[in-house]
This record gives structure tokens, C-alpha cells and sequence, in this order.
């Protein structure tokens, strides 16, 4: 209302000036006379445009009035013009011709369903976690709901932590993976105690097979690293070859041997125990990913093709869906 009533006084103080300038002599009375009207228009028409635009003077709001105040004043009727042309274009026609088709829609209402116990799900606690704009409260809420997430997961998200800034983020997350690592080790203490009593045959073989699992599991969720990993490695692939020498035939050992012999860098042997676990009755889908990856660490693309092929058919297994997707022929 103020803008509206500023332009309307702007423009009738500078029509009253221009009347001056027509009918004034050459008198320096004639002059004051068309100054002050003038003046106090451009005066006017500056706060005028800065009531109208203030998203273009919302950072320096009286530079721009200055500006406007400038251009009217010094240049007599082109600047007056000049700039009121620009205020109405920017603000009027700009407004008018704004987009078409857009309507407020409210939020759907939450569907209770789709809520976990906790209040995070798994896919957005990551981004979560790393944003450090959020609370630190709301941040320790979503790393103890990491606690129901498998640790294959967790594991790299509770490390990423521990360089956090926040010492009650970092002293959570470590004491998170320290609970992971200590589970494993003291069920593979359980194991070693276990074969130190010299079981009968089947009992070796189920310890050893757990704890090549175990030592596997060290791995998959990233608790081992450097020299442990290598060691835990190396264990585990012991443990695999003592279940093997007491059941050949095992299916599932073979590819646990396989694992092992990968991350140790032995891409040779490690396709020769899945090839073995394949012909010992374990099922593509099992294999084929482990045979694929091989194949595309030796630059091999053509063989990870091939092997990726079968699984975009396999029912249940969205991610090898579209990695095999991916690596289709096109």
C-alpha cells in the first residue's frame, strides 16, 4: 500500500516538476522550483522500488534506493522513466507472465507401515549419518538404529564416524564396532576350544566350517583390516582346506575356500575352487557372481558377459538383475 502510494506521489511531484521546466524562464527561482519536486520524486520513486523489489535490495537495500535515487535525480526525465519502466517490468509483467500450471499440494499422510521400530530405514540412514548439518541428537538416534542393520553395511558407516567431529558420534561408533569384532572372536575362541578337545570327525568337521565362517565373517564386515585381514585370511582358508580333507565333496567349501584364495590376491586358484564348487552341486546363482568378478579383475569384459547372463533371469535377485542388465549386450 505505502509502494502504491509512493509511486502515485513520485509520478505527480515529476509531472509537477516537467510543468515548471516548461513554463519556467530562465531564472534561477525557475530552477529551485523544478529541483524540489524533482528531487523529492526521486526521492519517492527510490523508496517505491525498494518496497516493490526487495528481492533485488534485500542484500544492499540502501545502495539500491541510493542507485535509483541516482539515476532519477541526475538524469532528469529519462532516468524517472528509466527506472520506473524497470520497477513495473520487474515487478508487474515479470509477475504476470510468471509460470502457469503449478498448485500447492499437500503432504500425503504417513503411512505407519512404511515406519521401522526405530524410526530410520536402512537406505537413508547413510546420507543421514554424513550430513553434518543435522543435529547431533537426531544423528546418535540413526547410528543405534545401525545396530539392526547387517554388519556388512554398518561396518564402513561406524568407520566413516570415527573421524566425525562429534566426540559422542565417534565414541559410539567405536564402541559399536568393538561389540561386532569381540561377538566374532569370542565365538571363535569357542571354536578353537572346541577342536582342542579332540572331537570325533564329524564334530572337527563342523568346527572347522564354522570357523572358516567366522573368519570370513571378519572380512565380509570389514572388523579385519591390514595384516588382520591378511591373517584372518589365511586362518580362515586353513580351517577351509582341514573341512575339506574331511568332506571333499562339500559344496559350500569349496566356495569358501574360493573367497579366501580371492582376497588373498590368488585369482587362479581361487577360480579353480569355485569351478570345483560348481561341479559339486552348488547352484549358479552362488557362483557366477564370484566367477564374474574375477573375470573383471583380469579384464576379461567379454567372460563377465557371459557369466552375468544367466543371473538376469533368476528370480529374487534384484542387484545381480541389474548388474547383468548393465553388462547385456546392446
Amino acid at each position: 500500500m505505502f509502494a502504491l502510494l509512493f509511486s502515485l506521489s513520485a509520478l505527480l511531484l515529476e509531472g509537477l516538476a516537467l510543468g515548471v521546466l516548461v513554463t519556467a524562464d530562465d531564472s534561477s527561482r525557475s530552477l529551485a522550483a523544478f529541483l524540489l519536486p524533482h528531487l523529492a520524486a526521486s526521492a519517492l520513486l527510490a523508496l517505491a522500488g525498494r518496497a516493490l523489489m526487495p528481492s533485488l535490495s534485500a542484500r544492499a537495500p540502501h545502495a539500491s534506493a541510493a542507485l535509483m535515487f541516482a539515476l532519477s535525480a541526475f538524469i532528469p526525465l529519462l532516468g524517472f522513466l528509466g527506472v520506473a519502466t524497470g520497477l513495473w517490468i520487474g515487478r508487474y509483467r515479470r509477475a504476470a507472465h510468471g509460470p502457469r500450471g503449478l498448485r500447492t499440494l499437500a503432504l500425503p499422510p504417513l503411512d505407519p507401515h512404511q515406519r521401522t521400530g526405530t524410526g530410520f530405514h536402512q537406505a537413508g540412514v547413510s546420507g543421514f549419518l554424513r550430513n553434518r548439518r543435522v543435529p547431533t541428537p537426531q544423528r546418535l538416534k540413526a547410528l543405534v538404529a545401525l545396530q539392526h542393520v547387517p554388519g556388512r553395511v554398518a561396518s564402513p558407516l561406524l568407520r566413516d564416524l570415527l573421524g566425525d567431529d562429534s566426540e559422542d558420534l565417534r565414541l559410539l561408533a567405536y564402541g559399536m564396532l568393538d561389540r561386532k569384532e569381540k561377538t566374532l572372536n569370542a565365538q571363535i575362541h569357542a571354536e578353537h576350544r572346541r577342536l582342542a578337545s579332540r572331537p570325533g570327525t564329524t564334530a572337527q568337521l563342523l568346527a572347522h566350517t564354522r570357523l572358516a565362517g567366522l573368519y570370513w565373517e571378519l572380512i565380509y564386515q570389514q572388523l579385519a583390516q591390514g595384516d588382520l585381514r591378511t591373517h584372518a585370511a589365511q586362518t580362515g582358508l586353513h580351517h577351509a582346506r582341514a573341512a575339506l580333507a574331511l568332506r571333499p565333496s562339500a559344496a559350500g567349501i569349496h566356495l569358501r575356500c574360493g573367497q579366501f584364495l580371492q582376497v588373498q590376491g590368488e585369482s587362479t586358484s581361487a577360480e579353480a575352487a569355485l569351478e570345483a564348487a560348481r561341479a559339486a552341486g552348488l547352484p549358479d546363482h552362488r557362483v557366477l557372481p564370484h566367477l564374474a568378478e574375477l573375470a573383471f579383475l583380469r579384464r576379461d569384459f567379454a567372460a563377465v558377459r557371459r557369466l552375468l547372463a544367466p543371473l538376469g533371469q533368476w528370480p529374487g535377485m534384484t542387484g545381480m538383475h541389474k548388474a547383468a542388465q548393465l553388462w547385456s549386450a546392446r
